[in-house]
């Protein structure tokens, strides 16, 4: 590799003291650190077409940072800089196939300052957003995967010394418009944590522990909420979900939890329908916006609470006890607005059903100009306006979007990730509001790759299962819980040429009866047994999309709006099946008759 270039800009002495303020640096929105002891620090602001970082690095050596197309080396674009002999160098760099490094023949990276003492390195440097560069990766709203590495010597003529082990990987939304918010010292706040729970030996676990919000005296509003994950869990707790629960629930149960969808979990939890809170792996702390808030203290407030904790153990690890839970922070002094969240996608069921082999599924979830219609001109004529939405998939998801579509036009898309990651799923802050009208409809768009399955992913819990789901955040509150869809199933054993069911349907899943290749099995045995390609794979996605639906369009309370799905079945939920464990979330819904 050829000797760097050494970019002239603004130089500091290597004996300056990291306390001096730099005009330089002033101004970054955003925060994050890299590596788990804290030596690797980032921040970073962006405008309309540019994007500005500033690198903390405990190394007087050589600094990397790039961005990956699946979080390793190869075929990256990256970014090297230091300070040496008191002068600042940066290289804009890509690696081949073989992570090779090799200098960018188009230096699209603009140093703006760098500086080093005895412990630390401190670049600052800006690029485009979109370069058009080919070897430059374009920095979208989408996840990026970041990477990272230092060295204790700088480059040198002969190009940068192999790192070892001082380098790792991150995901990051770069353009995530969330800005931090400091609260105000002083704010009073209140924490849901578990106590010692001891995470099952088994790859998926979902722990509900029932909490009594503090009483206040009158009306106030949450502000901001942040993660409180136990040191070392970051990988372990994979998202936290908080229900609000009949006001009535026996108190007694609020200690110990339950493993959620249990035989043995208890009435009360089975009340608490409607989410609150939402937040996943990855995601930082959430504000919300200065003139909304998540009320506490009324007859319509949640009093009691369910926090549902999704444990990720692919590892299996044995003996994990873990603490972790949310810190609420709130005020007496009233926002104008009262926030709410909105459950929009597909309804998780083993109907959603995804063939194995597939470069690329598309499913769809339709909150659909029905329920918006109904729901919207009872409660808010003049719309709600989105300020958030936390896209939700698992290890199959590969891209999440959120459309908006009025009098059959398609809006822009609410929320967008083409290049999702299960690891990471945080709330995306909208750039501007979003006014949603009665009438309205949103699509939760899910693309998944199923390569290298063998059998069928299904619609479920675990993590080798699928959601498609997105949390809508939104002001001012209506009486709307859930807006999801489902394809019905009789359509998608049609095609594997299933004929009948054994009916009346006494189990679940439910068996078939007809033809004789698949007699005597379950539904998701016989879509197992059919022998998928992708061209058929392919087909049956087609078909899919194209079914009619099974609506759900749900108050906070166990009720439904009177909307109905194009079958002209009110959208319902089966609770017996959360309690026996068969197929949680998942609905025996009316099967339309099946072709003989």
């Amino acid at each position: 590799m050829p000797g760097p270039k050494y970019v002239c800009s603004l130089v500091f002495l290597t004996t300056f003291r990291f306390s001096a303020v730099l005009s330089s640096g002033i101004g970054f929105k955003h925060s994050a650190i890299l590596d788990s002891h804290g030596k690797y620090r980032i921040k970073w602001k962006h405008h309309e077409t540019t994007i500005t970082f500033e690198m903390e690095v405990e190394t007087t050596g050589y600094v990397g940072f790039g961005f990956s197309p699946n979080g390793e080396m190869a075929l990256s674009d990256i970014v090297i800089g230091g300070v040496e002999n008191g002068k600042p160098y940066i290289q804009d760099c890509f690696t081949d196939s073989k992570r090779k490094v090799h200098r960018d023949p188009e230096q699209n990276y603009r140093l703006e300052y760098a500086m080093e003492n005895l412990t630390h390195t401190v670049l600052g440097f800006s690029r485009e957003l979109r370069t058009c560069d080919r070897r430059d990766k374009d920095i979208t709203e989408s996840t990026v995967r970041v990477i990272w590495a230092y060295h204790t010597e700088d480059i040198g003529l002969s190009g940068p010394k192999y790192h070892g082990s001082n380098r790792g990987r991150k995901s990051l939304r770069l353009l995530n418009h969330r800005d931090t918010t400091d609260i105000p010292a002083g704010t009073d706040f209140f924490e849901l944590q578990n106590f010692n729970v001891p995470v099952p030996f088994k790859d998926t676990t979902y722990w509900c522990q029932l909490f009594k919000i503090p009483e206040v005296q009158r009306k106030h509003h949450i502000i901001a909420v942040e993660p409180m994950i136990e040191k070392g869990h970051e990988n372990l707790v994979h998202h936290i979900l908080l229900y609000q629960c009949d006001r009535n629930v026996n108190a007694s149960e609020q200690d110990p939890g339950h493993e959620c969808y249990h035989p043995n979990m208890p009435d009360s939890f089975l009340t608490c329908e409607t989410v609150i809170f939402a937040w996943a792996t990855g995601g930082e702390g959430f504000a919300y916006p200065k003139h909304v808030g998540l009320s506490i203290g009324t007859s319509m407030d949640p009093l009691y609470v369910l926090m549902e904790v999704h444990y990720d153990n692919p590892s299996l690890q044995q003996g994990v006890v873990d603490s972790s839970g949310l810190r609420f922070f709130y005020t007496p002094v009233l926002r104008r607005y009262d926030a709410g969240v909105i459950e929009t996608g597909v309804w998780v069921s083993l109907y959603h059903m995804l063939p194995p082999g597939l470069p690329e599924f598309v499913s769809e979830g339709h909150c659909t100009k029905e329920c918006l219609q109904e729901s919207l001109e009872h409660e808010m004529p003049s719309g709600i306006r989105i300020f958030a939405v936390l896209m939700h998939s698992h290890l199959a998801g590969r891209a999440i979007k959120v459309r908006h579509f009025r009098n059959k036009d398609e809006l822009q898309h609410l929320a967008q990730d083409d290049e999702f990651d299960f690891n990471f799923q945080e709330l995306q802050s909208l750039t501007d509001e979003r006014l949603v009208l009665p009438g309205d409809s949103l699509i939760t768009e899910c693309k998944y790759n199923t390569e290298g399955r063998e059998n069928m992913t299904w619609g479920g819990l675990s993590t080798r299962d699928e959601m498609c789901l997105s949390y809508v955040l939104y002001y001012p509150r209506i009486n709307l819980a859930r807006c999801e869809s489902l394809p019905e199933i009789s359509g998608q054993l049609k095609f594997i040429g299933v004929k009948k069911i054994q009916e009346p349907v006494t189990t679940w899943p439910f068996y078939i009866k007809s033809p004789r290749r698949y007699s005597n099995l379950s539904f998701t045995e016989a879509m197992d047994k059919f022998k998928w390609s992708k061209k058929r794979g392919k087909a049956f996605n087609e078909v899919v999309l194209q079914l009619p639906m099974n609506l759900r369009c749900s108050k906070h309370s166990q009720d439904e709006w009177s909307v109905r799905d194009a079958r002209g079945h009110a959208g319902r939920r089966v609770y017996a099946e959360r309690r026996t464990g068969t197929d949680s979330h998942s609905p025996l819904l009316p099967l339309a008759p099946l072709p003989r």
